[in-house]
């Protein structure tokens, strides 16, 4: 484990041998639950915040600035992109790719070989800022081998089937059946 000088990492969190700690990164230490767990080896660049209790696979890569909130539960060989949050309670799946810039909130699940583009925004309150909000959040389910384009917006609840494509731009208000390839706000199927 190579680890900066300027990182920070808990004392009861497990980390790889083969991992690689840049500057200003702070691992297991803000959150609840059990220590954090990291398997083998990865890149963690400058500025990453893990919490606690959240457990990744090997070869885990994340660009600078990224954030991974508590109960969250990540796969092999997963990269998330600079500036990209990943809050709480969720799943992804080994192989999967979120580019720079993105928000996954709370329930969402990427399963195996999802990919999401730059920019993307997944949303899981239905009704935000209501005193029930937290109670009724729907979480999105991105399919295996999904591919969400750069700039989509997927609303609450829905899901994309295994190898959808979402077009670029996309605001996604319902689910998308597997195969599928749709564009447009409200997107729609085409091809």
């Amino acid at each position: 484990m190579v680890t900066h000088p300027t990182a920070v990492v808990a004392d009861d969190a497990t980390v790889g041998a083969g991992l690689e700690i840049a500057a200003f990164c702070v691992l297991g230490v803000d959150g609840e639950g059990e220590p954090l767990v990291i398997d083998g080896s990865g890149i963690l660049r400058s500025h990453t915040v893990i919490y606690r209790g959240v457990r990744i696979g090997d070869q885990f890569q994340t660009g600078h600035g990224v954030l991974v909130r508590d109960r969250t539960t990540i796969g092999t060989n997963v990269s998330i992109g600079s500036h990209t949050i990943i809050e709480h309670s969720v799943m992804i799946e080994n192989n999967a790719r979120v580019h720079s810039n993105c928000f996954i909130p709370e329930l969402s699940i990427l399963r195996e070989g999802a990919w999401v583009g730059p920019g993307v925004v997944v949303t899981n309150a239905r009704y935000p800022n209501r005193p029930d909000t937290k109670a009724k959040l729907e979480g999105v389910i991105i399919g295996s081998g999904a591919v969400i384009g750069a700039g989509a917006v997927l609303l609450p609840g829905v899901v994309i089937g295994d190898g959808a494509l979402v077009g670029a731009g996309a605001v996604v208000i319902s689910d998308v059946a597997s195969g599928a390839t749709v564009v447009g706000n409200p997107a729609r199927v085409t091809g």
